[in-house]
């Protein structure tokens, strides 16, 4: 047989161990204890074992009762009218009235001058202190009337047509747009009241005008009337009168209006 000896084991080993059991059993017990005081602070909190124990919950919500105080009147309370102030009203101021000035007399005397056999009468105004001599402004249009024939300006209405047609011109005989002329009086015992503008019947000129009386010539003396307007509704002219034909070479009546200033 082989000889060899038998080594005992080493005591280190056993020690460490033995350390290290020690150690195990010491922390099961603290976790085992920790377990323990957990469920017993879940299912009481009011245990002597827990450090923080849960405020009660009469101290945790207090609730503030109001107070109401009553604030005491005087004994006797008597409510003070106030007047509303008004404005004061200012008086209007005093006119004092001017002495009246002296009115001039004016006295009219007619001065009669004959001029080979026609009689004029100018009308004078005398005044108080020397003579002033007013003479009437004419209007400032002429009229000039012609008598044609309607085939002239209507080459197929041959004798069955009347009418009044023309134009208005101005001081440098260029037509006058715009301007209101108006037709009045009566033909056959007929009312006639009519007004146009120049300017829209172009076929007598830019500013032309007709106005249609019937479909025949009629005569008449003085019925009928014609008075031009500017675009202001201002007369230019006067009412003129003027006479109508019974005749085919006289059914139309030519009105021309010039401006003369």
């Amino acid at each position: 047989m082989d000889n060899f000896e038998l080594k005992p084991e080493p005591k280190v080993k056993k020690q460490k161990s033995l350390v290290w059991n020690i150690l195990t059993v010491i922390v099961l017990l603290g976790t085992c204890s920790l377990a323990y005081i957990f469920l017993t602070i879940f299912n009481n909190p009011n245990s002597p074992i827990n450090l923080l124990k849960p405020v009660p919950s009469s101290t945790r919500y207090q609730t503030i009762t109001p107070t109401n105080t009553i604030i005491p009147l005087p004994s006797t309370w008597t409510p003070t009218p106030t007047n509303r102030p008004y404005p004061s009203r200012t008086k209007a101021p005093t006119w004092t009235l001017l002495p009246e000035t002296a009115t001039s007399t004016i006295t009219e005397a007619p001065i009669t001058t004959l001029t080979e056999g026609t009689l004029t009468i100018t009308p004078t105004t005398t005044l108080a202190e020397g003579t002033l001599t007013i003479t009437p402004t004419p209007m400032p249009v002429t009229t000039e009337f012609t008598y044609q024939a309607s085939t002239t300006m209507h080459a197929d209405s041959a004798c069955n047509w009347m009418g009044v047609g023309g134009k208005v011109l101005d001081t440098d005989g260029k037509p006058l747009q715009v301007q209101t002329v108006q037709l009045g009086g009566s033909l056959n015992d007929k009312l006639v009241d009519r007004m146009m503008l120049s300017g829209n019947v172009p076929a007598y000129g830019t500013s032309g005008f007709e106005f249609i009386l019937g479909n025949h010539p009629v005569a008449s003396t003085q019925e009928l009337w014609i008075q031009l307007f500017d675009n202001t509704g201002k007369p230019l002219t006067e009412k003129i009168s003027f006479d109508t034909y019974d005749d085919c070479n006289k059914n139309l009546v030519m009105i021309v209006f010039t401006k003369t200033r």
